[in-house]
């Protein structure tokens, strides 16, 4: 499938932001404050800040939240460490809209957070410093120290704008006490090997057998990022196309093989393994709740499972259902916003970067798999359980395709994500879904990139 390449344009968006609407950068972000304290950075309300603070943005909630609101306190407490003011915002295009308009209107924070397949749109728009090996060095870092998988993901026209922090998989969750009841657990308590569809969907019966409900769940509404990650993940186990190509001016994907991959994720739930009616709650209350044996969905909601009372669970990589192990997954980055920064700003900037990296086993807990190998390889999160039990997910990990409009919680997630989601409700048919995703994505192919 191809799209009509777009039609190149004298000014780009950003030059246009950079000259209209810097001045108005800080008053558009001081509304998408959240989190971290009750301070704001300078740029955003115009605060005077001590001298020597650093500032720092995230998009991190719930468990995540809370885990890097211990690891910035850790780092204060470092002797010599520079003050922090830290700001967290509502993740997806919001946020990223803000970390563009506070850099083109030069307030930008010192370090912040994006996701991989984001960081490349912000490089791609000269709205990031790039990270070289001397800037590493600095604090004692090289490109060795990072897992080759995100690393190398990350690279921008051969240039590193970011350092990654961590992949985060598309993962099965699974019930213990359901599981040894349906005859699905090994000798030693672990869930036996599942792979190819057969074996599947013969868990889920025998699961389901069990529950007296479902095998397995996953969100069907509300939630069009698990939808599309359900989907990408068993299209990626038959090695299909990626979705974009030239830079998302062509859809690349494989007709036949989406909607064959959209006809079995209804047969699922059809068939009545797995629910067509449930959102991103419900599909974990179901598993938590003994309702079904497994749950699929990104490993961050171990936080969720373990405050579960009672609930024993393990969790795997998404079992090979189809020709090759594959799961959709994003990587979490620190980026440095572009800025005129002296020697001194750029090694408290690195020394920040170099002391979360430091704290990598306390995001792990979190359920994140560490990009840092001195942390990855480490006995200590060898001997976490269930997070390292998975961790081999990061070599099979798929990223979105690039694109001005793709990457998490982007426009193109959304927009494939609902039709998956409809798909799974019985609401459409895997051919009127494709083609729903055609017309519109063809609307942002068409589109010359604003970048």
């Amino acid at each position: 499938m191809t799209a009509k390449k777009s039609t190149p344009v004298n000014a780009s968006r950003r030059a246009f932001l950079r000259g209209g609407l810097g001045a108005a950068a800080g008053l558009a972000l001081a509304g998408g404050l959240s989190g971290c304290g009750s301070a704001v950075s300078a740029g955003l309300a115009g605060s005077p800040l001590a001298p020597g603070t650093l500032t720092y943005w995230n998009l991190f909630g719930g468990g995540d939240g809370v885990r890097m609101q211990t690891m910035e306190a850790e780092y204060e407490k470092t002797p010599g460490a520079s003050p922090l003011q830290a700001a967290t915002f509502t993740w997806g295009n919001p946020y990223y809209t803000k970390v563009s308009l506070a850099t083109l209107g030069k307030a930008p924070p010192d370090v912040a957070v994006a996701h991989l397949t984001r960081q490349s749109n912000l490089a791609q728009a000269g709205l990031l410093t790039e990270i070289t090996d001397d800037m590493l060095a600095m604090v004692g870092l090289k490109p060795s120290d990072f897992d080759p998988k995100p690393w190398n993901a990350l690279k921008v026209g051969g240039k590193t704008y970011a350092v990654p922090v961590d992949t985060h998989p598309f993962v099965l969750y699974y019930n213990v006490d359901v599981c040894e009841k349906a005859g699905l657990l090994d000798s030693d308590g672990n869930l036996s090997p599942i792979r190819g569809t057969d074996q599947w969907e013969a868990a889920l019966t025998a699961a389901k057998k069990v529950t007296g409900a479902y095998g397995a769940s996953v969100a069907t509404i509300g939630d069009n990022a698990t939808s599309w990650r359900w989907f990408q993940s068993l299209y990626s186990q038959q090695d299909g196309a990626p979705w974009l190509g030239d830079g998302g001016q062509t859809l690349t994907y494989d007709e036949d093989l989406t909607i064959k991959t959209l006809s079995y994720i209804r047969s699922l739930t059809k068939s009545g393994l797995m629910p067509d009616n449930t959102d991103y709650a419900g599909s974990q209350t179901l598993m938590f709740s003994g309702k079904s044996a497994f749950y699929m969905q990104g490993e961050w909601e171990i936080t969720t499972a373990e405050a579960v009372e009672g609930l024993k669970f393990g969790m795997v990589p998404l079992p090979t259902l189809f020709d090759k192990p594959a799961a959709q997954a994003d990587s979490h980055t620190f980026i440095l916003p572009k800025m005129d920064r002296t020697d001194a700003q750029l090694l408290r900037a690195m020394t920040f970067i170099k002391s979360l990296l430091d704290q990598s086993f306390t995001w792990a807990q979190g359920g994140h798999i560490p990009a840092y190998l001195p942390t990855l390889d480490s006995p200590e999160y060898k001997a976490l359980k269930p997070q390292s039990n998975y961790a081999s997910a990061t070599a099979t990990a798929v990223y979105d395709a690039a694109a001005w409009y793709s990457g998490s919680g982007s426009n193109f997630e959304n927009v494939l994500g609902a039709q998956v989601g409809l798909v799974q409700q019985g609401l459409a048919t895997p051919e009127a879904a494709l083609a729903a995703v055609r017309s519109q994505l063809l609307t942002y192919a068409n589109t010359p990139s604003p970048l």
